[in-house]
């Protein structure tokens, strides 16, 4: 007889590419034009022309980096994880705009400094001339992509998804057309080449996300079988592949992009987390009313049609293993982890499993009775705590070290892993206080819902100082690799 864990897809192999050798792909993608430019018959440029080229060149390059970074394509990040993804693009979206920004600088910087008003002569020459128009819409659209980044809660999340679709596209599609149409150095040539080879590769990129994924999206259609209510505002669905429609292969811990009925298209998904383990059939996602399309989800009929692409994410005990697991959840954030627990359950897991759940009100509370089921399963213990007290008698306040000590009680912090998800401020207090008891920083692996509180973190402050070495040494190369253009 056939068991459930023997019908489970098997899940595709992580990416070979660490973090590093990524780094180093990244560095050598950005800085290759300037290595080709310098190759060009192309008149000399002085030393401050070649600097301002070389910032265009790798600029641009990183643009066009932006859209394969995004965390949509598993075989490019898909070993990151979201929060180092979504931190490393939110980074790099900065250091693109002011690379570009310097581009013109740099080339009108020696013009000012021997005549400061024909130095502005020639920066609004550049600005209004219609040899460079391409290249300043493409600019003012990158400048206004990071301005909606940076004010995405203003946006309702369809218009900030098609805004930002619309103004890549004009600003990628805008450089290219400058580099290839003003640049000294790509007007002909291998480097001309190189961009068209560039274009080539983004509009590939976006016939995946939208057109690909788009078709797919219909072609293996899934089916919602059940809504049920878990908690206040909260709701768990079930949701089957349709006849002919291909198993989920994935991991628990991981995510999905999910789009509803009429519109499964890729614009209108919205990522959700796995609340189930891949030796049962088919997905259960674990969803809070927070607005916009979750403010209905309750509302969803069985049998509406479901899009699903996925899986997503790195948040998974078989990419991070140790002796015994605490898995922390925060409000919905107990979706993921309820993934988690549930796989534990589904394979006998023997090692011991601790689970902290913290909500702000006794009635957000859901799963309460599968969690104490699990202790019959597992060498489980709970700690569920409430930030209000009102009509609660168990744990209140926040998850702070007294109460982790006492969970993890005869557990040698050093030798487990604690998995994370929620809300950004329990996240970085939780992370720091782990680390202060002695689990190392690299077996805290967490998820949240904001990105607001990039360095607040010790964890956030590690990983951006390592994005900072990464852009100090494009920067450092650019510099150095412009020499070859004088």
């Amino acid at each position: 007889m056939t068991s459930r864990a023997d019908m489970a897809p098997a899940a595709a192999p992580w990416p070979a590419l660490s973090a590093r050798a990524m780094a180093l792909v990244y560095l050598v993608a950005c800085v290759l034009p300037i290595g080709i430019g310098g190759l060009s018959r192309a008149a000399p440029l002085d030393p401050w022309e070649a600097f301002g080229a070389g910032l265009g060149l790798a600029g641009l390059t990183a643009m066009a980096v932006q859209v394969l970074t995004s965390g949509r394509f598993r075989a490019v990040s898909g070993g990151m994880g979201i929060d180092r993804v979504m931190a490393f693009h939110k980074i790099a979206a900065y250091v693109v705009v002011l690379m570009l920004v310097l581009h013109p600088l740099a080339y009108v910087w020696p013009t000012w400094l021997d005549d400061p008003a024909r130095g502005v002569e020639r920066m609004t020459a550049y600005l209004t001339g219609a040899d460079w128009r391409s290249g300043v819409i493409a600019l003012g659209a990158l400048v206004l992509l990071v301005v909606m980044g940076v004010a995405r809660e203003v946006f309702r999340y369809e218009i900030w998804r098609g805004g930002h679709v619309i103004l890549a596209l004009v600003a990628l599609g805008g450089g290219l057309h400058h580099a290839t149409s003003a640049g000294r150095l790509s007007a002909l040539g291998a480097l001309h080449g190189f961009w068209w080879g560039v274009g080539a590769v983004v509009v590939l990129a976006f016939a995946v996300l939208y057109g690909w994924r788009w078709l797919r999206l219909h072609r293996q259609p899934w089916e919602l079988r059940r809504v049920e209510k878990k908690a206040d505002r909260v709701w768990e669905l079930d949701i089957q592949p349709a006849e002919g429609t291909t198993a989920l292969a994935y991991r628990a811990g991981q995510f999905v992009w999910m789009t509803v009925a009429g519109r499964r298209f890729p614009l209108f998904d919205h990522p959700f987390s796995i609340a189930d383990s891949p030796r049962r059939a088919g997905l259960s996602l674990i969803i809070k009313e927070a607005g916009d399309f979750t403010s209905t989800v309750g509302e969803l009929q069985p049998g509406t049609a479901i899009g699903i692409d996925g899986p997503h994410g790195t948040f998974t005990l078989e990419r991070h293993p140790g002796d015994h697991v605490l898995l922390i959840a925060g409000g919905v954030g107990i979706a993921p982890i309820m993934g988690l627990l549930r796989d534990l359950m589904a394979r006998g897991d023997r090692r011991p499993v601790r689970v902290a759940y913290a909500v702000g009100q006794p009635e957000n509370f859901a799963c309460l009775d599968e969690i104490e089921a699990a202790k019959e399963v597992l060498d489980l213990d709970a700690l569920l705590i409430s930030e209000s007290g009102a009509g609660w008698d168990g744990a209140t306040g926040y998850l702070d070290r007294d109460k982790l000590s006492v969970l993890l009680d005869g557990l040698d912090p050093k030798r487990g892993v604690a998995l994370m998800c929620g809300p950004g401020p329990m996240v970085t207090a939780v992370s720091d206080t782990l680390e202060d008891m002695g689990m190392p920083g690299e077996r805290v692996i967490y998820e949240r819902f904001d990105y607001a509180g990039g360095l607040a973190a010790r964890q956030d402050r590690r990983r951006t100082l390592g994005f900072v070495a990464v852009f100090a040494a494009l920067a450092g190369l650019v510099a150095l690799l412009s020499q070859w253009l004088i």
